[in-house]
């Protein structure tokens, strides 16, 4: 009896396995290299607000430069106000920007705020203390110590020390420490030069497309908005280069357009293995593709790589690729928690790591998901945490309702009044 005819055995081809976050940025960060230092440019400390910094900034004078006076009051002797209720002549009268004469024994000297302290004067009072006279004399109501209300020469800053590292991202705080300093311009690290683009043909955008004339299947691109927004806001170039058509073809001439001027590429959607994710052959024919199954939710498929600028760049002369999922909310997580990194890292930021802050949960999350979660969140006025009631991946309003995610481990069920780990968005995004 004859057998029937072997049928051939298909076979799955294997996931890859799932990566840490952590693994991934580490991988990340050793993969990209920071801009040379021969690239930074000198801007005034005026236009230097979010710039990094390229090189340490030294202070060229002592701040205070000279003794002066954190009260506006009397400048006295300690020596001359044995008791309380002394009274003694007022011998100068001492504004900002004044230097006055050496304090006479046993005289005071009226004195304002910022004014430099008079030789031989070694106290403050402050006037609320102190009661003038007919006559010109002043009655101190308290006794002094030595060194009161007197803000000594440097004990802000002093002369050639670093009072700004490099590496660091310039606040607003940092700009005023700057000028305090004397530094009239600084050196910052060029901006990254961000390309940018969508794939997938469903994919229209709002204003070209009336909703009454939509293809069945076709949706508004909120990803285009979103991530030039964020790019925007890390003070990086974005070149915005629209929709890529759902070929091959196209995505290779989007990718190779965009290498040649720019420093990373970022995408969102086709980073899966559909017969209509053109990302990955695109890329790998035009450069080098890793792609990564992250383990967190949401955020899962993530793609990095090079792109290059010809045919013989060097590595080191090509661009950076990352590709981010499709869904609204996986690609606005993805971005601040693993592209945020790299453009910091890129201009030379040491700590671009947001810590957490402990905070209560005032939610139960009783399905532990065996992936690193991020759960869109907002506190609340009891100093807690509400939780938004839909955490799918594609329901944007939850970004936008709440003001940043809880960093939940793998497993980790949480009850109402346990202390999680809270991360904000205005934190992510800055």
């Amino acid at each position: 009896m004859s057998q029937p005819p072997l049928q051939p055995v298909t076979q799955t081809p294997a996931r890859p396995p799932l990566i840490s976050l952590d693994d991934a940025l580490a991988r990340l960060m050793q993969a990209v290299r920071p801009f040379d230092t021969a690239e930074a440019q000198q801007v005034s400390t005026f236009d230097a607000l979010g710039r990094v910094l390229a090189a340490d900034v030294r202070s060229l004078v002592y701040v205070p430069p000279a003794d002066n006076s954190a009260m506006d009051g009397y400048a006295m002797r300690c020596a001359d106000v044995p008791a309380a209720g002394t009274t003694l002549p007022v011998s100068q009268r001492i504004p900002a920007g004044v230097v006055g004469e050496p304090l006479v024994p046993g005289t005071a000297a009226r004195i304002f705020t910022g004014a430099q302290v008079p030789l031989g004067a070694d106290a403050v009072v402050m006037q609320e203390q102190c009661v003038a006279m007919d006559g010109g004399s002043v009655r101190i109501e308290t006794v002094p110590r030595l060194g009161l209300s007197i803000r000594r020469r440097g004990e802000d800053v002093r002369a050639g020390a670093v009072v700004l590292p490099a590496g660091m991202r310039i606040t607003p705080q940092a700009l005023g420490l700057a000028a305090s300093a004397g530094a009239a311009t600084l050196s910052v690290a060029r901006r990254p030069r961000v390309a940018l683009f969508s794939t997938g043909d469903e994919l229209v955008m709002p204003g070209e497309v009336a909703p009454e004339q939509m293809k069945p299947g076709a949706i508004y691109n909120s990803n285009r908005y979103t991530l030039r927004a964020m790019i925007q806001a890390l003070g990086c170039e974005c070149t915005d280069l629209g929709i890529v058509p759902d070929r091959l073809d196209a995505t290779r001439e989007a990718l190779r357009r965009a290498a040649q001027d720019h420093d990373l590429i970022v995408t969102s959607g086709g980073v899966s293995v559909g017969e209509e994710d053109h990302i990955k052959p695109a890329v790998e024919a035009e450069g080098r593709l890793d792609l990564w199954q992250l383990s967190m939710k949401p955020g899962k498929p993530l793609a990095f790589g090079v792109v290059r600028r010809s045919a013989d760049s060097p590595e080191q002369h090509q661009a950076y690729f990352i590709g981010l999922p499709g869904n609204p909310v996986s690609s606005f997580v993805t971005f601040f928690l693993v592209v945020r990194p790299v453009l910091l890292h890129l201009q030379g930021v040491v700590d671009w790591q947001v810590r957490p802050t402990p905070m209560r949960a005032d939610f139960d999350w009783p399905r532990a998901d065996k992936r690193r979660e991020f759960l869109r969140v907002r506190r609340n006025a009891t100093s807690g945490l509400d939780l938004f009631p839909n955490q799918g991946s594609g329901v944007l309003t939850s970004a936008v309702w709440g003001d940043g995610v809880v960093d939940n481990p793998p497993g980790q069920a949480i009850r109402a009044g346990d202390t999680v780990s809270y991360l904000q968005f205005s934190e992510l995004l800055s």
